[in-house]
């Protein structure tokens, strides 16, 4: 059934057939036309796991804990981070999740607004792909905002002052956000890092949002913890410039002080949420404390008046005083 081309460096499989309710069911759910790019990626997903030996692990601790239904989305779940977190396919995986919040976001917000994935199509450079999602503002392919998604490590702040010309071209957050709008032929570029995957030098000019003026808006999320509110702030900036461009020559030291003012209030707001959601946890911790005060108050209270009452307590009375029962 399998065959190693050694020669073409590939596998080649004949006449296979699997018969599982969970796959079948998944297949069955997507296009004709998704189903051979799925089944590859399936594929390439298994191997991945396969090589980290977590399935085999996976099964032989859960075997008699949990039924074959739970263990299937577990393993899935598995399966998801290994290729999320250790592949290059990981981009394309955060691409399709940041497009599917954008959809959702402009849904909920009651926005005309579109998220499109541009996948392997190249835009107005020459074989160039950058600005791997458009977003039509209000529906109008002639007002767009593209966005560059890079989950990786290896892409630096790169700002233009710090610019070596003379040693290998390598993309950065300068560069990208550029293309990305020369590419994609949009009024404004969002370039989107994930708080695991991103440099050090992103994390010194941006902690969560950030603007570079005449060049684009930074936008760091965090993925596991599902939070793409840094994105939705960017978004809304970002369309607030092109939906209020105008063909006038604009201040644009004027337009950096107001945008990058905004972004530090927010920023502001978000550290005081983050206090607050800290704090509701030793604020629960005080009203218990005081409550546990208040009943031994009143314990205490108890048995002065009884004590008031009868001149003496009881050798019962003072052993419950002493113990703190009631």
């Amino acid at each position: 059934m399998l065959k190693i081309n050694q020669q073409l460096k590939r596998i080649e499989i004949k006449e296979f057939e699997i018969e599982n309710q969970i796959v079948f069911n998944y297949f069955d759910n997507l296009s004709t036309t998704e189903r051979d790019e799925k089944l590859l990626r399936a594929i390439y997903i298994g191997v991945l796991a396969l090589m980290e030996d977590r399935i085999s692990a996976f099964l032989a601790k859960t075997n008699n804990e949990l039924g074959t239904e739970l263990e299937s989305l577990k393993m899935i779940f598995e399966m998801k981070k290994e290729l999320f977190y250790k592949s290059t396919i990981k981009g394309t995986l955060a691409e399709d999740e940041i497009a599917d919040f954008l959809n959702n976001y402009f849904f909920e917000r009651r926005l005309k607004d579109k998220a499109f994935l541009t996948g392997n199509t190249a835009g107005n450079l020459p074989k160039n792909k950058t600005g791997d999602i458009i977003c039509e503002v209000n529906g109008s392919p002639d007002l767009k905002i593209a966005i560059e998604c890079k989950f990786d490590k290896s892409i630096r702040f790169g700002e233009i002052e710090n610019k070596e010309i003379f040693i290998r071209k390598t993309d950065t957050a300068w560069s990208q956000l550029i293309e990305a709008q020369a590419n994609r032929d949009s009024k404004v570029s969002i370039i989107v890092f994930d708080i695991s995957l991103v440099d050090n030098s992103i994390l010194k000019n941006f902690d969560n949002v950030g603007y570079i003026p005449e060049v684009g808006f930074v936008a760091i999320i965090n993925s596991q913890k599902g939070d793409y509110s840094n994105l939705a702030i960017a978004y809304m900036l970002a369309r607030d410039i092109a939906t209020n461009a105008k063909e006038i020559e604009l201040d644009k030291n004027v337009l950096a002080m107001i945008v990058n003012r905004i972004i530090k209030d927010i920023n502001e707001i978000l550290s005081i949420k983050s206090l607050v959601l800290n704090n509701i946890d030793n604020n629960k911790a005080i009203l218990k404390q005081l409550d546990k005060s208040m009943l031994l108050m009143e314990f205490n209270q108890e048995y002065l008046k009884r004590f008031l009452s009868q001149g003496t307590l009881t050798k019962k009375d003072l052993l419950d005083f002493y113990m703190g029962e009631d």
